[in-house]
């Protein structure tokens, strides 16, 4: 099966698309290292040595590039996604202006664009800016920016605060709102920006927190899709066998959402959950002793 069939992202956006609200979401962008430890990288297509989050190291895996959107009824599947292949001399940035282009050309016109610090790069903002879609990005704490014409500061240092957020001009970019978040006793910056420049004052702290929120699902999903669709447990080596068990685990995935969703289960780990403790509990009643 692996060996004979074909399958390409846009399959999977064909089966879930008549599902979701393809208008209105949030469509995030980031990616995740798929940990094969024993894999070598010389006989074992798009296995090489990336930096994981997980670990907080260089391991060696597959790098999993995803595009998640979370519709307007909560529904959130992957839309989009590359295994990164160094042999295409392609960056992470150039991967995701790649899908983003794809998925509005596939008829997805999401209100938002959300991703972490390593996607909010001058090219991608510029980028969304002329798809004409809002965005939301963290940013690194080093990031200028100014709020005196000519003066500029890096944002760690901005002391004027307005209940976490403000209005700033982003260098060489434009007028973005930033917003400011605790996260293990430090700060954690974001910026959202608009495609019409006068709706920007109209973005509330409540609309930060209900697009982070919809963002976080994007690490959610990588985490199911470790720990209950089994994505890094495959014993091929070529190229397509590969490709075909990274979409036959990412419809797992989709198919649990939409349990989920219907309420046929209360999450995506109540099937796996089930199943071991039915065979535990088998296993227990077959092996007890007789009471003395």
């Amino acid at each position: 099966f692996l060996e004979r069939e074909r399958y390409e992202p846009k399959d999977l956006f064909d089966e879930e698309s008549k599902e979701i609200e393809l208008v209105g979401g949030v469509l995030s962008v980031d990616d995740s290292v798929l940990d094969k430890p024993y894999s070598n990288p010389d006989k074992t297509e798009f296995v090489g040595n990336y930096w994981s989050g997980k670990h907080k190291k260089v391991v060696k895996g597959i790098n999993l590039i995803t595009l998640f959107y979370t519709d307007i009824h909560g529904i959130s599947v992957p839309v989009n996604y590359r295994l990164y292949d160094k042999s295409e001399n392609k960056t992470k940035n150039d991967y995701f202006q790649e899908m983003l282009i794809e998925v509005l050309d596939w008829g997805v016109m999401p209100s938002w664009v959300t991703g972490d610090s390593w996607y909010s790069s001058l090219g991608n903002l510029k980028f969304i800016r002329k798809q004409k879609i809002n965005f939301m990005f963290g940013i690194e704490n080093n990031r200028t920016i100014s709020i005196d014409r000519g003066q500029y500061i890096q944002i760690q240092k901005l002391e004027d605060w307005n209940n976490d957020e403000n209005t700033v001009y982003l260098k060489d970019y434009g007028m973005v709102k930033v917003f400011r978040q605790i996260y293990k006793k430090s700060y954690r910056y974001y910026i959202m920006g608009v495609a019409n420049l006068d709706d920007l004052d109209g973005i509330t702290k409540m609309d930060f927190e209900r697009v982070h929120a919809a963002h976080w699902s994007i690490e959610q999903y990588h985490r199911a899709i470790k720990q209950v669709c089994n994505i890094e447990k495959f014993q091929v080596r070529n190229r397509n066998p590969i490709k075909n068990h990274i979409f036959c685990a990412l419809k797992s995935f989709v198919r649990l959402e939409m349990m989920r969703f219907s309420k046929q289960i209360l999450h995506w780990y109540e099937i796996k959950r089930d199943l071991f403790l039915e065979t535990i509990k088998g296993y227990i009643l077959d092996n007890a002793k007789p009471a003395c």
